[in-house]
């Protein structure tokens, strides 16, 4: 469903004149997709989009570059890096140990970048929990963690 909602997303991109979230959720509903708005800003951001305007014309939506991206991610490690102390799991969940005060801000990070397995996550004040779908993903998400921590 959530594949099927992003392609065509990215199919109405591209036709140039999508300037709105409202635009978009509009056309998905046209194609028989239905989405909350929520769904849709989730979507625009996973899909890496970005607004854009040619001068004397109004904003459009496009896929951010892969440089853009590439930005973005690098900006992310860097807040996992300097935030994230430890990473252990225990069935289902993960649990990251992080500085005091920089939970919140790893989680969001880790949250962008929705990391496969990822059911939900909550953030305290030093600790996450990342619920995943099952002990394997648990696992795997720690294991992506790590080599985030250590690339």
């Amino acid at each position: 469903m959530k594949a099927q909602r992003q392609e065509l997303i990215l199919r109405a991109l591209e036709t140039g004149n999508i300037s709105t979230q409202k635009q978009l959720l509009s056309y998905l509903l046209d194609q028989g997709m239905e989405a909350t708005q929520a769904t849709v800003s989730r979507d625009v951001r996973e899909l890496g989009l970005r607004k854009s305007a040619e001068k004397g014309k109004k904003s459009f939506y496009e896929i951010a570059s892969r440089e853009e991206q590439s930005q973005k991610r690098r900006k992310y490690l860097a807040i996992l890096t300097s935030s994230v102390l430890s990473v252990d799991g225990a069935g289902q969940m993960v649990c990251v140990g992080c500085a005091p005060g920089m939970a919140q801000g790893a989680c969001a990070a880790l949250d962008v970048m929705r990391l496969a397995g990822v059911v939900g996550s909550l953030a305290g004040e030093d600790t996450i929990f990342l619920l995943c779908r099952d002990k394997s993903a648990s696992e795997a998400v720690q294991a992506e963690i790590q080599n985030m921590l250590h690339a």
